[in-house]
């Protein structure tokens, strides 16, 4: 007999696949009258951006910038993610109501997907991944590919089609 799925984490990046992916999340959660939680990373600025930034704006008027272009990023993101889900329920008050959270962390995508799929006891994760290489994937990694082989929690993949692309999002 297969585990319960109570809670899936829904990880995305908000990119052109994320309404194909988001439906996949939403059929699951019908099925196993299951929650969502919605998740997003914010990464840090490169190195080589943060330098750039400190030679030529003093350090004071820096931290005051990064912190409310940060607030506001994570705003317009939760804006947009909301948006997506609700959309995507199609005037459906039950399937809007199987988003139970949205989280936007700050960390790298695959450890902020890792720590709060663990933190909030999700029984699957669903993401995205488009069509890479294989020396594409060896060089670089992928967000999906580390998720993949740092977790005991089902992960469902759901491919992005080549070219896809909603528009809104």
């Amino acid at each position: 007999m297969l585990p319960k799925i109570k809670t899936i984490l829904y990880a995305t990046g908000m990119g052109a696949g994320a309404p194909h992916v988001y439906r996949y999340a939403l059929e699951m959660a019908k099925q196993h009258d299951a929650k969502i939680i919605a998740v997003s990373a914010l990464e840090k600025l490169s190195p080589f951006a943060q330098n750039l930034i400190a030679a030529h704006i003093p350090e004071s008027t820096q931290n005051q910038i990064h912190d409310d272009a940060h607030e506001y990023a994570k705003e317009k993101l939760q804006e947009r993610i909301s948006l997506l889900c609700s959309k995507e329920s199609g005037g459906d008050t039950q399937a809007a109501e199987r988003l139970s959270e949205i989280r936007i962390e700050d960390g790298a995508p695959a450890t902020v997907v890792l720590e709060v799929a663990k933190e909030i006891g999700a029984d699957l994760i669903i993401m995205g991944s488009h069509r890479h290489t294989v020396i594409g994937d060896a060089m670089l990694g992928t967000t999906t590919h580390k998720v993949l082989h740092s977790t005991d929690i089902p992960v469902l993949v759901v491919r992005i089609p080549d070219g896809f692309h909603e528009e809104g999002f």
